[in-house]
C-alpha cells in the first residue's frame, strides 16, 4: 500500500440535505472496481493513476486530532470519492479504526460502499447507533449478477451486496440502496427496476434513493466509451449515447417519467422510503425521540 500525505481529514459540507452528512471523509484515494460509469475518474478532481488505490498518512491520528476539536458533533460521510471498503480494507482496516473513533468521540456515520465488507463492522456500527444515526447506502445498479459483472468488474455481484444489506438491516442498522447511476439503454428498463426494488424489499432495505442515468464529462466520457466498445463491440449502445447525449453532462433516461412512476409504486407497496428528506427524517427520528423526552 503506497500512502500519501495529507493535512487534514474532514470537510465540512455545506449543508447536510445529502443523507444528513454534516462532514465527509475519504481515508483512501482512488478506486480498483472498475466500474464503467464512475463520475469520479473525471479530470476535474485530479486524482491521478485513479485505478490505484492508496491510503492517507497518519489518517487514524488526523482524524482523533479533528474529532478532539469539534465543538459540535454531527454525521460523518464515509465514501464519497473512494470507496471505504476497498479491498485492501480487510487487511488495513483504517476505516474500522476510523468507525471506532467516530463511536468514542459520538458522532454518527454515513457509509456509501459496494463492497459486503461492510458486514464485518457490524459491532461497531450498532455501537455508533446507540448515540447517533447511521446511515448504511450500499450502491446496486442492476440486478442480475451477470450484468453487474461487466458494468462493476471488481465488485461483488449485486445479489451479494442485497445479501449485506440484509444482514445489516437484521442486525438493527438503519440501511438501504443507492440506485445510481441507472444507466441509459442498459440498465434503465422496468424489469431491472422492479427487481432491485423486490429485492430490496426481501433483503429489509429502509429506502431507496434513485437517480434514472448518469453523467458524463472529459475523460470519463472517453473511458465509459471505451468500455463499452469492449461490452457491446457492435457499437449499438455508444451509436445512442452519442445521438443522445453528446456534449451533455447529465444524461437523463429518456425513460425517467415511466420508471419513477414504476419505482414510487413499487417502493409505497413495501413502504421503502425513497425521498431524501423522509429518508433523514427517518434515520434521525429515534435521535430525535431522544432529545425530547429529556424535556
Amino acid at each position: 500500500m503506497e500512502y500519501i500525505e495529507a493535512k487534514t481529514m474532514l470537510t465540512k459540507c455545506r449543508d447536510s440535505s445529502w443523507f444528513g452528512t454534516d462532514y465527509n471523509m475519504n481515508i483512501y484515494k482512488g478506486c480498483c472496481h472498475g466500474c464503467i460509469y464512475c463520475d469520479s475518474r473525471s479530470e476535474c478532481y485530479r486524482i491521478e493513476e485513479f485505478d490505484k488505490v492508496r491510503a492517507k498518512k497518519d489518517s487514524l491520528l488526523l482524524l482523533r486530532n479533528e474529532l478532539q476539536r469539534k465543538i459540535r458533533t454531527g454525521i460523518i460521510g464515509f465514501g464519497a470519492m473512494s470507496d471505504p471498503y476497498n479491498p485492501f480494507e480487510k487487511e488495513l482496516e483504517l476505516t474500522r479504526h476510523s468507525l471506532e473513533l467516530v463511536d468514542a468521540y459520538g458522532f454518527g456515520a454515513a457509509i456509501a460502499t459496494k463492497s459486503p465488507l461492510i458486514t464485518r463492522d457490524t459491532d461497531i456500527l450498532q455501537s455508533i447507533a446507540e448515540h447517533s444515526p447511521v446511515i448504511c447506502k450500499i450502491t446496486v445498479t442492476v440486478a442480475d449478477d451477470e450484468l453487474s459483472k461487466k458494468v462493476e468488474p471488481n465488485v461483488a455481484p449485486s445479489s451479494e451486496r442485497m445479501n449485506a444489506i440484509k444482514q445489516l438491516s437484521e442486525n438493527g442498522i438503519f440501511s438501504g440502496i443507492l440506485l445510481m447511476p441507472v444507466l441509459p439503454f442498459i440498465e434503465d428498463n422496468e424489469k431491472n427496476v422492479t427487481d432491485i426494488v423486490d429485492m430490496a424489499a426481501d433483503s429489509g432495505a429502509r429506502f431507496i434513493y434513485p437517480a434514472f442515468g448518469m453523467t458524463l464529462r472529459g475523460n470519463q466520457r472517453k473511458y465509459y466509451y471505451d468500455r463499452l466498445d469492449e461490452i457491446y463491440p457492435d457499437g449499438s449502445i455508444k451509436e445512442k449515447y452519442i445521438k443522445y447525449y453528446s456534449g451533455k453532462y447529465k444524461c437523463v433516461s429518456l425513460n425517467v417519467k415511466k420508471l419513477w412512476t414504476i419505482f414510487t409504486e413499487r417502493c409505497s407497496k413495501y413502504g421503502i422510503l425513497y425521498n431524501m428528506k423522509d429518508i433523514v427524517a427517518s434515520a434521525k427520528l429515534p435521535y430525535t425521540q431522544n432529545q425530547l423526552s429529556l424535556f
